[in-house]
């Protein structure tokens, strides 16, 4: 297959950079495999900043300039007694580095084992899975500021973490591309210790008869249980999880709770209480559900897929068809996890100046 070129392009299909496989046409395209190419776009409107494209949805034609992150890397760049300090460019295939990290016996990583997209992509959401989140291993990444050109470091207190959020996406510069991360490094413990606790993985590791597990094995098992419950987006194009566990204050968690004893629900340190997206959207009566060419997979009702030809305004139509019966069953406002793209006017295929 012929190596994508790094030099801009005009009216650019979007369809294959999307794990949904929507259709849409960008403007401009450019690929980035080195910061030093984003010096050329600094002020240039409007623009979207792309990875994997496993956590979008695209609405349409995008009317200006996409970046495409593609930067490459893998480095152990320090070490204390405590840490192995490990490095990667914003373009490397988030699951591949995982595996690669484990492959040097740098555990820490392992139960965010197989969650598509980029490592540059991975801090703006906090991406978490079985019990883990990014942010426990994040140490800081670097970012370039497409309005004044500066590149920047972000320690991980500048990030703000919480629940599959950030800065990035609490100040929407995950939208509107102020900032294009390059470049993040993680913080993996020398005094590691499993995370197993999770049901579906605990499961699992008993299944295999495992009781005490290293990091291979975590891994392993983690992979096992995503490809029994979660589309290969290549036969079957979807976002992963669509939908964030809601938080509810506990008052809202008991009172459901007495209605529905088997709703699962796991306490916070702030008081408040996480709900299964899944349990909810199930008992609305969605999962393995369609509403035209797109549907909540059968194997796993917070799974959205699409069957065949879907848009952007489909995916949006489900979205809020989902969203409308587990608030009028529940009482809960379920919030997506993807970006959706906007575009004020559809693509130009004349010549856009640059």
């Amino acid at each position: 297959m012929p190596t994508e070129s790094s030099d801009p392009r005009e009216n650019v299909s979007l369809i294959s950079f999307n794990t949904l496989a929507l259709p849409g046409r960008a403007r401009r395209y450019v690929r980035i495999t080195a910061d030093n190419q984003l010096m050329a776009f600094i002020g240039v409107r409007p623009r979207f900043v792309l990875g994997g494209g496993s956590n979008l949805v695209l609405a349409g034609d995008f009317d200006g300039l996409v970046l495409r992150v593609a930067i490459p890397g893998r480095a152990l760049i320090g070490e204390d007694a405590e840490a192995w300090y490990v490095r990667a460019g914003a373009g490397e295939n988030w699951h591949d580095f995982v595996q690669w990290t484990l492959a040097q016996g740098w555990p820490g990583l392992e139960n965010l084992s197989l969650i598509p997209g980029t490592a540059g992509a991975a801090p703006i959401q906090n991406i978490g899975a079985y019990g883990l989140e990014v942010s426990e291993r994040f140490h800081c990444l670097t970012a370039f500021d497409m309005n004044s050109g500066e590149c920047r470091q972000f320690s991980r207190a500048a990030c703000r973490f919480a629940y599959r959020d950030s800065v990035f996406k609490r100040e929407g510069w995950h939208l509107d591309g102020r900032f294009v991360i390059t470049g993040l490094t993680f913080r993996l413990p020398k005094r590691w210790r499993p995370l197993i606790d999770y049901g579906s993985l605990a499961a699992e590791l008993a299944a295999r008869g495992i009781t005490q597990a290293d990091a291979r094995q975590i891994a392993d098992a983690v992979i096992a249980v995503r490809r029994r419950h979660l589309p290969d987006p290549a036969r079957l194009p979807n976002a992963g999880s669509f939908f964030r566990n809601p938080l509810v204050d506990a008052g809202t968690a008991d009172r459901l709770s007495a209605a529905h004893p088997d709703l699962p629900r796991y306490p916070q340190p702030d008081g408040r209480v996480k709900l299964a997206a899944a349990w909810l959207i199930e008992r609305a009566g969605w999962k393995g559900r369609d509403l035209g060419p797109v549907g909540m997979y059968e194997k796993q009702a917070l799974v959205l897929v699409n069957r065949g030809g879907a848009t952007g305004a489909d995916v949006l139509a489900l979205t809020r068809a989902v969203q409308h019966d587990v608030r009028v069953k529940f009482g809960v406002d379920l919030a997506p996890e993807p970006v959706f793209t906007q575009s004020p006017r559809p693509v130009l295929k004349s010549p856009c100046p640059a």
